[in-house]
């Protein structure tokens, strides 16, 4: 895909460009070449060794036919109730066709369960307008109800890993959204009321208005339509769940986030790298917890992602393979 821009909106340092870039497309690079006063800039999925810090990815990719590097960002494939990915990205796509197929309406309490190290809860490069909201690198519409407009944006790079909850939260305001996480990242239970917010566009249409989500913490706590409880606690990630549709994100990184993304990830001090032994417990400890409370079979639909560059390669099988035996009514 190419995008051309007037040369003021990107810096003239080759470093700066780079980083502004990268900040701003995350999912996707972005190369840009001068050219009649303009820079043109080519997306595409990352394709090259050097992006990717894990350095048993190209070994495990075998399970999945053999992809190559630049195939992780698209892959994916369906059992039962379960959508199972490499990018977390494709759990809007897989929720909005659970929308489209059961008529969910806009104010339907829905209970969203997010094991998670991040919120994912970015701004995605997409344009708030009179006539809906339109992705900003295709220029093309956007509609949460209507799902191919979704997986094109995806595929384009405007919604990505960590802003792919933000306009489902926006077109169902009513969603009670649960992230249970761990340590370092997360240590206590802590309750926001999700707020609607707005964030101005700085490249490719700047001044634009862009969706994004506010989390105000609460002073009295509590869970309910239109909140967001983060834990690490499994008690407090599944109290008091009321009824309607249950919905599940399962970002391996949950369980293990060794690399974070982070090329100078060995320097870290404080790492979330538990051995796989321990990753097996937990997940078995988060099935069952699951299934005590009854929630397993309220479950619509599932995504669960291995998050490449997060969450190590090696375990991808192992921790799979567990998480099926502990939900496998889900896998059907």
């Amino acid at each position: 895909m190419t995008i051309l821009l007037p040369k003021d909106r990107l810096p003239t340092d080759r470093h700066a460009r780079h980083g502004r870039l990268r900040d701003y497309f995350c999912d996707k690079d972005a190369t840009a070449t001068e050219v009649d006063g303009m820079w043109r800039l080519e997306l595409g999925w990352p394709a090259g060794i050097e992006r990717h810090v894990d350095p048993r990815i190209v070994d495990e990719l075998i399970a999945w036919d053999g992809i190559g590097l630049g195939g992780m960002a698209m892959a994916r494939r369906r059992s039962g109730r379960v959508l199972t990915a490499l990018y977390d990205t494709w759990t809007l796509p897989s929720w909005t066709e659970w929308v489209a197929r059961a008529g969910v309406p806009s104010d339907e309490p829905i209970t969203i369960l997010h094991l998670d190290d991040h919120r994912d809860l970015g701004s995605p490069r997409l344009s708030i307008t009179d006539a809906g909201l339109v992705d900003l690198i295709t220029g093309k519409s956007f509609d949460i109800r209507d799902p191919d407009s979704v997986l094109a944006s995806c595929a384009s790079g405007a919604v990505g890993m960590g802003s792919f909850l933000t306009p489902f939260l926006r077109a169902f305001p009513n969603c009670d959204v649960r992230q249970l996480g761990q340590a370092p990242k997360i240590t206590a239970t802590e309750d926001y009321s999700v707020v609607q917010d707005i964030h101005a566009d700085d490249l490719l249409r700047p001044g634009a208005q862009r969706p994004a989500v506010r989390l105000d913490p609460l002073s009295d706590g509590g869970t309910g339509p239109g909140r967001y409880r983060a834990t690490a606690d499994l008690a407090d990630w599944l109290a008091d769940i009321g009824p309607g549709p249950v919905l599940l994100h399962v970002d391996m990184d949950y369980f293990n986030n060794r690399y974070d993304g982070d090329g100078d990830w060995p320097d870290r001090v404080r790492r979330h790298d538990p051995p796989l032994d321990i990753v097996l417990a937990k997940v078995d400890a988060v099935a069952a917890a699951m299934r005590s409370a009854g929630l397993v079979e309220r479950i619509q639909d599932a995504v669960v992602a291995f998050s490449p560059g997060f969450f190590p390669a090696e375990m991808w099988q192992p921790a799979e393979l567990r998480l099926r035996d502990g939900l496998a009514e889900l896998y059907g």
